[in-house]
């Protein structure tokens, strides 16, 4: 059985990791096989929405100690430029939006993996969980990046150094998360997005991902630059075309991502 599961249907591509006798923690075959699911996501150009969801009670509960438990000297670093950071970077730079449905526990690279995607809805049986601490580690797979700019540096420090379980309503109180809805409505709140996002002008979506990641490193007149590029760039694309067409002739666009 495959530890991750990749369909493309409609518009939407679903990527399920699936390990869920372990509540989908990483070994090393699940977490190659994730960066081939998010670079399969990325080429096809069919693809204008990708929803990322784990199998069983779990999203994700980061890495399965038990795989390595055998492992003498192993080099955690070497494993994060391997495994985890090309994940992280493959999220953040696809032009295209990651839908993050959080089933159940999101824990340590597992909570990494729910913050980097772009929007995230999770079930009220869901928790977050920054647990390195617990195993005398720190951060990582980008949590100390995207943890403090969500909800703070106070709260970042909470999380990260007591491992306090976060629930999904705490979560999206704190902006951890985008929305939490009672468990038997997740699939309708995360539909919701999907209808929207298959339909959208993925090519401005895109691009507007890049000007937001952007934007955390750059002054004013850096963003005001890129906006201006970004911005010749979407006014040659046949969605913009089809926009104003629409908006003229007073009837719904019909994007096609392009």
């Amino acid at each position: 059985m495959s530890t991750v599961l990749f369909q493309v249907e409609e518009g939407v591509a679903r990527i399920t990791l699936n390990r869920p006798d372990v509540f989908n923690a990483f070994d090393d075959d699940q977490s190659y096989a994730l960066q081939s699911a998010l670079k399969e996501a990325n080429r096809n150009d069919e693809v204008r929405v990708v929803v990322l969801t784990g199998a069983g009670k779990a999203f994700c509960s980061g890495q399965d100690l038990k795989s390595i438990k055998d492992s003498k000297d192993r080099d955690l670093s070497e494993s994060l430029h391997k495994r985890y950071n090309p994940i992280i970077r493959a999220m953040r730079e696809m032009p295209k939006p990651i839908i993050g449905r959080i089933n159940g526990v999101a824990a340590g690279a597992g909570c990494s993996l729910a913050l980097a995607c772009d929007l995230s809805v999770a079930a009220h049986s869901a928790k977050f969980i920054e647990v390195f601490v617990n195993v005398g580690l720190v951060l990582d797979s980008g949590s100390s990046y995207f943890l403090p700019r969500l909800v703070g540096s106070a709260r970042a420090f909470e999380m990260s150094t007591l491992a306090s379980r976060i629930d999904a309503q705490t979560a999206a109180q704190w902006g951890l998360i985008n929305k939490a809805v009672p468990d038997e409505e997740l699939d309708q709140a995360v539909n919701l997005w999907v209808d929207h996002y298959r339909q959208a002008p993925t090519k401005a979506i895109g691009l507007m991902k890049k000007m937001l990641n952007r934007s955390f490193h750059s002054d004013l007149d850096q963003m005001l630059d890129y906006e201006a590029l970004c911005q010749g760039i979407a006014g040659r694309s046949e969605d913009h075309k089809e926009g104003v067409a629409a908006f003229n002739a007073k009837r719904s666009p019909l994007f096609k991502g392009r």
